[in-house]
């Protein structure tokens, strides 16, 4: 079955074309070159796209994304609107006219990402107009080589509210489109898009060395730089057993393809997981969030990945589900070694339980050459619980990028556990943290840096920590 979506109000279809191939490639070979490449890995933002989907309170809206990041094939029977798509024939949008306007565009190569961006922005439902009803976390993920972000965010800021008669603001009222099941074959390589785990399971046994990706935050970034290329692709987005959101006394359970972006939007403002609020704004960028997910992010089992620090410290369980039934394991029983789990083929990560209660006391910590969008040199997700006594009842101490796996320190959490968390404790946790890992060296930070800021996010936790926990650090 060929592929096709509509773009830019238009329907297209291809056919024949290798899955490998980006929406990003196939928009500029169709002579859509707004749409730019930067580079290639979702860093930049000049190939944002804006998908129309429905978001988790059942609405319309334009979401942006990577075109860079995403598989063709994952495109069929979805809508989306490039930087050409935005403006009315001859007349700029208002957006484009606020770039204008603030001399927004300097060399302009990144330009047209912005502007996608900005569009999503301006049509986000609840949007007051004004500096106040600005969320600069829109352009987080657009970089300008030209340092130009005061007249951007100018642009911005001064944008009004949407009028009657917008044909993009008409779009909204109707629903988003209804993805059906993918079945493709391009270059000789079958992708695969189906819509149940019932589905799924025959799949991976027709073709046990399938690649299965989600967001394709990782995975597409390695197809785009290092040419890597699969025999067969799964793409489980469309998985709806994989969409759990389930708030219940005992646990909160998420389904492993759930998008970053709509876990920071479900929680925002909850007060309900602090310390897994506190990681999604460092996660990326929001053009990337709103297509990684939590399950690729654990199934990666990458050492320096951002969540599984959090979700360590969370007591996190994974469901796994496969042909022959589903089963549990404990986060910190998953990874197996560098990039390696407890995976068997065919099978899948279905969802994420975080146990209730949920820590009292939890906070995480990114070390990194950038506060914003970068890769972490040391992660930690710290959480303590503090009985009536005074005592810990509870202590957890997860690090990434220390290790060959994102790990617990379980002797330094010993030391902790039935005292008060007070200096003592606290120096005999560090003197068990110093000796708890084997970090490599690398460009980001040596191993003795790492080593020195395990203990170092130790002693910042107790100081942050220290009115909330009651205790002197």
């Amino acid at each position: 079955m060929p592929i096709s979506f509509r773009l830019n109000g238009e329907e297209v279809v291809a056919d024949g074309v290798d899955p490998h191939v980006s929406l990003l490639h196939f928009l500029r070979d169709r002579g859509l070159t707004g749409t730019k490449e930067g580079c290639a890995e979702g860093e930049c933002g000049a190939c944002a796209v804006a998908f129309v989907r429905r978001g988790p309170d059942g609405k319309t809206r334009y979401v942006g994304m990577n075109s860079c990041l995403v598989l063709l094939p994952s495109v069929d029977g979805q809508e989306l609107v490039t930087v050409e798509g935005i403006a009315n024939g001859d007349a700029l949008h208002p957006v484009q006219e606020a770039m204008v306007e603030t001399g927004g565009s300097q060399c302009g190569y990144c330009t047209p990402g912005f502007v996608v961006s900005m569009f999503s922005e301006y049509y986000r439902d609840g949007r007051v107009a004004g500096k106040d009803g600005f969320d600069p976390e829109s352009i987080s993920g657009n970089l300008c080589r030209c340092t130009g972000y005061r007249p951007i965010r100018d642009a911005v800021v001064q944008l009004g509210l949407p009028k009657k008669g917008d044909r993009h603001l008409s779009r909204l009222d109707d629903a988003a489109p209804s993805v059906a099941a993918v079945e493709y074959v391009g270059a000789g390589v079958p992708f695969f898009r189906p819509l149940t785990l019932k589905d799924t399971f025959p799949i991976l046994a027709k073709h046990p060395d399938a690649t299965l990706v989600t967001g394709g935050t990782d995975i597409v970034v390695e197809v785009n730089q290092m040419e890597r290329r699969f025999s067969a692709i799964v793409s489980l987005e469309s998985v709806c057993d994989l969409y759990t959101w389930d708030l219940a006394d005992d646990a909160l359970t998420i389904g492993a393809a759930v998008p970053l972006s709509q876990i920071e939007e479900r929680l925002h403002g909850t007060g309900l997981l602090p310390m897994l609020e506190q990681v999604l704004p460092l996660f990326s960028s929001r053009l990337i969030r709103n297509r990684a997910t939590l399950g690729g992010n654990i199934a990666v089992a990458s050492p320096i990945g951002d969540s599984p620090p959090v979700l360590l410290a969370l007591d996190a369980r994974v469901v796994i589900a496969s042909a022959s039934g589903e089963r549990e394991v404990a986060l910190d029983q998953f990874f197996t070694g560098y990039r390696a789990t407890v995976l068997k083929p065919g099978e899948l990560i279905k969802s994420i339980i975080l146990p209730r209660p949920f820590p009292v006391v939890s906070k995480f910590y990114k070390v990194s050459k950038r506060v914003m969008d970068d890769i972490s040199t040391v992660a930690a997700g710290l959480a303590v619980d503090i009985g009536d006594d005074g005592k810990v009842t509870r202590a957890r101490l997860a690090y990434g990028g220390v290790a060959a796996t994102p790990a617990r320190a379980y002797d330094a959490e010993r030391e902790l556990v039935g005292h008060a968390f007070d200096a003592a404790s606290i120096a005999r946790a560090k003197e068990k943290l110093a000796t708890a890992f084997t970090p490599m060296s690398d460009h980001r930070g040596s191993a003795s840096y790492r080593n020195a800021m395990v203990v170092s996010l130790l002693e910042k936790f107790a100081h942050d920590m220290s009115s909330e926990l009651g205790s002197a650090s």
